[in-house]
């Protein structure tokens, strides 16, 4: 077994842990009706999408999500929440240095130089890694995000529990493509899952939210290939992907927990590859540049 299968399988305990943090750390987190920016890279940074959707549609406050490189100067923000699994990533510690905004930091390795860097922190050290391709640290913090929110994340844990035990809907030696597609909230785990299955298997995968899908994307649907949601379908969507030929796998779970799935799905396809999901090529497991 793989460090990244036996981090996959540990997610429903470390999101129970994670959801039991939410309460005590509520002053370094959002409060209610402050303006917020969530930033991160790459897995982070399609958590920290989530959780903007997610906190905007609960009323609680103007929530932007940016790669960690790319916030803006001049925009005037209550507080920055940094999601960082090593706490090393070069463009994090830049944004934590320089700038006088409020920041908080939820990271995975408590002894890391983003704790330090940001006023206040958070750390998850049940959910740290040691795998390059990062999964349960990225669920882990958006449990606790939303349990922050008020969200009862039970279901999710108990559909997670399903995820790790249910059949994979693809067979991952012969699927060539898969699109997938998100809506709201959803649309960041659906980068999330697509890059899971870029960095563990080389597979081609793309994603766009799901009313997008047919202004384009579509033509590249075909047999061999699939379509993979995260919640529902516009109407008259499923339909027509069937059409195509393409397989599509619906939702039937609570969205992070079908993240879950499409991790097991990416390992299994590199495993099919004789790819090593443990040691992805041209990656590492934190972006340090001098």
């Amino acid at each position: 077994m793989t460090h990244v299968d036996e981090e996959i399988a540990s997610q429903p305990e470390c999101w129970t842990r994670a959801v039991a943090l939410a309460a005590p750390s509520a002053p370094v987190l959002p409060r209610p009706g402050e303006r917020i920016a969530v930033v991160g890279c790459g897995t982070s940074w399609f958590m920290a999408m989530c959780y903007a959707a997610l906190r905007e549609a609960a009323g609680q406050g103007e929530t932007d999500a940016f790669a960690a490189s790319e916030l803006p100067t001049g925009r005037k923000y209550d507080r920055i929440l940094a999601i960082t699994r090593s706490g090393t990533t070069t463009e994090i510690l830049r944004l934590l240095h320089g700038t006088s905004i409020p920041t908080t930091a939820l990271v995975g390795d408590p002894t890391s130089p983003a704790v330090h860097a940001a006023d206040a922190s958070i750390e998850l050290p049940f959910a740290d890694e040691r795998s390059v391709v990062q999964t349960r640290f990225a669920t882990s913090a958006l449990t606790l995000l939303r349990a922050h929110l008020g969200e009862d994340v039970g279901p999710a844990i108990a559909d997670a529990h399903d995820a790790l035990a249910a059949p994979l809907p693809l067979d991952p030696a012969n699927i060539e493509q898969v699109t997938f597609l998100g809506s709201g909230w959803t649309v960041g785990l659906g980068y999330e899952a697509a890059l899971k299955c870029r960095e563990a298997a080389r597979l081609w995968t793309e994603t766009y939210p799901a009313m997008e899908y047919r202004h384009g994307p579509i033509a590249i649907a075909a047999p061999g290939r699939a379509v993979w949601a995260f919640g529902d379908l516009p109407e008259g969507l499923a339909e027509q992907i069937g059409a195509t030929g393409a397989t599509l796998v619906p939702s039937n779970r609570d969205p992070v927990a079908q993240l879950v799935l499409a991790q097991r799905f990416a390992v299994a396809v590199a495993a099919s590859r004789g790819l090593d999901p443990d040691r992805p090529v041209h990656l590492t497991r934190s972006v340090v540049l001098p």
